[in-house]
């Protein structure tokens, strides 16, 4: 039981050592869709795609932005990387921080220019925003977080879906905190 224990504390000083340098000067690139065909999409909250904000330091980049993201109140984490196929999130924000490899990914529906994304770069999508990646290389992994406890579904452009999308994407609140910066980070400059 004493070991167990020991291990826990050494592991929780480990992660509690890791964290991303944020480069506090990132460039902020903002994209807001209209409806696209059954992809709702959000019509008052635009993406965006904080190019280069994390500055890794140490050899757990994952854990780092895991970090990042807990502090200011962005849970539900996951690893992975992005589902190959057009869907969307109707009662939650979502923000994916990159920490291995690069990926060309559709956003906003189909039709819409694709966007790249690379180590080091976190995207946020508001509520509805539909997303596919079309190609990904380098180990291509990100990290998934939801804000102040936000809980996801699934959605996929189907017709049935799109109406009660709509009322769902109306109801999900700002977050408190960006998610990178905190209660007055630069997310609030566009998410109003």
């Amino acid at each position: 039981m004493q070991l167990r224990f020991v291990l826990l504390i050494f592991t929780l000083q480990i992660f509690n050592g890791m964290q991303a340098q944020i480069n506090s000067s990132a460039e902020i690139k903002t994209i807001l869709f209209s409806e696209n065909g059954n992809f709702p999409n959000n019509l008052d909250l635009p993406v965006l795609l904080y190019k280069s904000v994390f500055d890794f330091s140490s050899s757990d980049p994952a854990s780092e932005i895991e970090k990042t993201l807990a502090q200011n109140n962005w849970g539900g984490s996951w690893r992975n990387g992005i589902y190959n196929f057009q869907h969307y999130h109707s009662t939650a924000h979502e923000a994916l921080g990159v920490y291995s490899g690069w990926a060309v990914v559709q956003l906003g529906g189909p039709e819409n220019d694709p966007v790249k994304i690379e180590r080091g770069d976190l995207v946020v999508l508001p509520a509805g925003t539909a997303h596919k990646r079309i190609d990904s290389g380098d180990g291509f992994a990100v990290v998934g977080a939801y804000p102040d406890g936000q809980s996801w579904d699934m959605n996929y452009g189907k017709e049935t879906e799109t109406e009660s999308a709509r009322k769902n994407i109306s109801r999900v609140p700002l977050p408190k905190n960006d998610p990178v910066f905190g209660a007055k980070g630069k997310m609030f400059e566009f998410w109003k």
